[in-house]
């Protein structure tokens, strides 16, 4: 059982964090989307310039840079929850994102919600919610990774009490805790696909077995640490090999992801589907993806047989 006809999103990825290599893996496994939701670089952040470069880098050269191996890039824009706890640089922040909000490509508020749990937290996550709501925008929840249970409820407590739809949020970072609560309450369920940590693919596996393939997506969250950003497509595969249903892989793996995130009016299929084939002559800003390479230019013919 192979999955070599098989198109992937890949809703939740850090590839400004990646290499140029994971790009061409990606796409050689059937990858032809991502979203990258703004999130914190591993240290925090000292003035708001990062931040203006960052997200400038998100709408700009990791879009470029995406398609320059054939891959639709979207992202994601907000104030992650771990850096809304130093307050004067949050503040400063909340005056950027609509800046960026508005941008092309730009699918949803995000990655935004708990780490902690502060009251720090809960402030800017409360004024990104009426960002989105001011906006019209789609959420992307960050559930926290210690007390998950108690605080994806909140989350999604804090999202009605601010007047979003559930279909307008998606929660990520779903476990077998969560999961339940999160599609009774008619939220989008994301799950983070990492090696040997989190939610593992044979416990994704499982989780499709129990609960079916409604409003349930799989991410990679892939980033700077131990992590594959090819586990969307190798969760598939495990999925078939076991016994779920192809429509179902294909549900959770892709058609799910499309449906929530078209919902922002940024992003549909034929984004890719007609998307142009790769010349690496072309520049952003007067740079280019090569080191002095011999540029990948492809014919309209070669580009049709790779899809």
């Amino acid at each position: 059982m192979n999955i070599s006809n098989m198109m992937f999103i890949d809703p939740h990825i850090h590839m400004s964090s990646r290499t140029t290599d994971d790009y061409q893996q990606m796409r050689k496994s059937g990858i032809v989307a991502v979203i990258e939701p703004a999130f914190w670089l591993g240290q925090p952040r000292t003035n708001v310039g990062s931040f203006q470069d960052y997200f400038s880098s998100l709408v700009g050269w990791e879009r470029f840079r995406a398609s320059q191996f054939g891959i639709k890039h979207y992202c994601t824009i907000g104030l992650n929850s771990k850096e809304a706890n130093n307050e004067a640089l949050a503040e400063q922040v909340m005056e950027l994102l609509p800046l960026y909000a508005c941008k092309e490509g730009v699918v949803a508020i995000g990655e935004i919600g708990y780490d902690d749990i502060t009251p720090a937290e809960d402030k800017y996550f409360r004024l990104q919610l009426e960002l989105a709501k001011e906006l019209d925008m789609l959420v992307m929840i960050h559930t926290p990774h210690r007390d998950k249970k108690a605080g994806t409820s909140r989350s999604m407590d804090v999202c009605i009490e601010h007047g979003l739809k559930p279909s307008q949020v998606i929660v990520d970072h779903n476990n077998e805790e969560t999961v339940a609560e999160v599609l009774d309450r008619g939220f989008w369920a994301a799950f983070t696909i990492y090696p040997h940590t989190k939610m593992g693919n044979a416990r994704m596996v499982e989780i499709v077995r129990q609960y079916g393939s409604n409003n349930i997506i799989v991410d990679s969250s892939a980033d700077w640490g131990v992590s594959d950003p090819l586990a969307v497509p190798k969760t598939a595969l495990l999925m078939l090999e076991r016994g779920i249903p192809a429509a179902d892989v294909q549900k959770v793996c892709y058609q799910n992801a499309l449906a929530a995130y078209s919902q922002s009016g940024q992003m549909q299929e034929s984004d890719w589907l007609n998307l142009s084939p790769i010349d690496q002559r072309q520049t952003f800003s007067d740079n280019s993806v090569l080191r002095g390479q011999e540029p990948l230019v492809e014919s309209r013919q070669e580009y049709a047989l790779i899809e």
